[in-house]
């Protein structure tokens, strides 16, 4: 097919040899398998900021941290150079999180770089050597999904032991080889520890995952994954090695209204002797 315009600079810089076939379009970038060297690949065309679809970009950006103090401050005004620099974090953060979960033992498409908004990475496949469906697109025993459940629930663990939250996180997001599931579209991953929507956002992803797989093992629908792992992340006691029951047990406290009334009534006393004092003051200059 006809060399996208994107494209073309990987293959000047011969990163890219040939493009084959376009994979798909989503809503923040179009995936093309490329062919470099003697691998078969992708190529993730990011689309520029006022052609994505995808909602509520600023929740994901959060507490992203930016090193150079110049680019930080011009992303905050909002000046061009620093929209572009807004959109290279953007394009930048899935290689990085793709490298940073790779190490944490989570199963990702292995990446090559991004160039100029083009993010080169492994094509994952099946036992035959197509492309690997989405997890949308495969049925599966009750004893499967009990077992890629766990796994995917590791995964979560893990991406959360990193310091990431997918955000994203559903069936049209896994692909599915021939040893289980593989995390993919991770531009939105955020901060767990600086962005505020990162427990809402790690219960959907858990919340999701357990809808689907809960067609094929209904049991998996009683689980409470996402109210076990958050819980012993915010106690310091999450750790890749932690193992997980989907078990959780809520602790209600009891308010304690009359404490409370004690606060409120000492926070009312407080603020009327300071205007008392402000006033004798003002008295005590004329």
């Amino acid at each position: 097919m006809k060399t996208p315009k994107r494209i073309q600079p990987l293959v000047d810089e011969g990163l890219v040899d040939e493009v084959i076939s376009q994979l798909m379009s989503g809503k923040e970038a179009t995936v093309y398998v490329v062919r470099s060297g003697d691998d078969i690949r992708c190529a993730k065309v990011y689309k520029e900021a006022d052609k994505r679809s995808f909602k509520q970009a600023v929740l994901y950006q959060e507490g992203r941290k930016v090193r150079n103090s110049r680019r930080a401050r011009a992303m905050e005004k909002g000046s061009k150079f620093g929209r572009d620099q807004q959109e290279e974090a953007w394009q930048n953060a899935e290689v990085e999180a793709l490298y940073r979960l790779a190490n944490a033992g989570v199963r990702v498409p292995t990446p090559y770089g991004c160039f100029d908004g083009v993010l080169l990475m492994e094509l994952v496949t099946d036992a035959d050597g197509h492309v690997a469906p989405r997890l949308n697109d495969v049925s599966m025993s009750a004893e499967k999904a009990l077992k890629d459940h766990a796994l995917v629930m590791t995964y979560v663990k893990r991406m959360l032991c990193a310091g990431l939250v997918h955000g994203d996180l559903s069936e049209f997001n896994v692909l599915v080889d021939s040893e289980g599931p593989v995390i993919i579209d991770l531009p939105q991953a955020v901060d767990a520890a600086a962005n505020n929507h990162a427990k809402w956002m790690l219960a959907r992803d858990v919340n999701n995952m357990t809808q689907y797989y809960g067609l094929y093992a209904p049991e998996l629908l009683k689980t409470q994954y996402a109210k076990e792992i958050w819980a012993l992340f915010e106690a310091g006691e999450l750790k890749p090695e932690t193992p997980l029951t989907g078990e959780f047990t809520e602790v209600l406290v009891e308010a304690d209204v009359s404490a409370v009334l004690e606060e409120i009534q000492a926070a009312f006393e407080e603020a009327q002797e300071r205007k008392q004092r402000i006033q004798e003051a003002n008295e005590e200059d004329y």
